[in-house]
């Protein structure tokens, strides 16, 4: 199972720019061939070349897990279609004013906790979309918990400054171990730099060796 360094528009940040599960991963159409064919290889994936929104920051607007995919209202219905056609998937649209999912929920396929300003129906929909259970939670008391870690069935890896409350949330409801770390030489914003599955994991070109390791303990993958 892989570790793997990777650009997104020759971007360190590929989490803003897509998003991956145990089935499918989003990237931008506008990303070559070539190296969405490295991420099948690596991650053991799909690839589905589309936006979301017509816009590229695929992996700030939408989230996911293995049953479902959660996208912001403007999202469109070729857009839908796209993602439906690549596989058997639950896909919604919400229809919030909120619009950065990715930024909201983090989720594997065990549960997810999301961003505590997400009012009950929209909870309600996202634990029906990804098919598991929906807690309120913050990591470094901060909301947006969706770019501020990355989950896999494996493992989490958080913000560094994450509290042991928390910490004890994300392991209740995520049902993985937790560990903190950085992407990227220094971000603490986990998600922005680091993709992962059960197969391996995609960190951006800036990840240093020592974060390397603690990534590869963290959801148990190898350089």
């Amino acid at each position: 199972m892989p570790l793997s360094l990777f650009d997104v528009f020759g971007n360190a940040s590929i989490g803003v720019y897509s998003l991956v599960n145990d089935r499918i991963a989003i990237f931008p159409p506008q990303v070559p061939e070539n190296k969405r064919k490295k991420v099948e290889e690596w991650l053991k994936v799909k690839v589905v070349a589309t936006t979301v929104g017509k816009s590229l920051v695929t992996g700030a607007l939408a989230c996911s897990n293995s049953n479902g995919v959660i996208l912001p209202p403007f999202a469109t219905d070729e857009e839908v279609k796209s993602i439906k056609s690549a596989a058997d998937i639950n896909v919604t649209v919400m229809d919030t004013k909120k619009t950065a999912y990715g930024n909201m929920v983090l989720a594997n396929d065990k549960g997810a906790v999301v961003d505590s300003r997400l009012k009950k129906g929209a909870v309600n929909k996202i634990a029906d979309t990804l098919g598991v259970e929906v807690v309120s939670g913050e990591i470094a008391g901060l909301p947006y918990v969706g770019s501020l870690a990355t989950a896999t069935n494996k493992g989490v890896l958080a913000h560094p400054m994450l509290k042991e409350g928390e910490r004890k949330v994300l392991e209740d409801v995520l049902k993985v171990p937790v560990d903190v770390g950085t992407v990227n030489c220094g971000i603490p914003y986990v998600a922005t730099g680091l993709l992962g599955n059960s197969y391996g994991a995609v960190a951006g070109f800036l990840t240093t060796g020592p974060e390397t390791f603690i990534i590869g303990q963290a959801l148990d993958v190898v350089r």
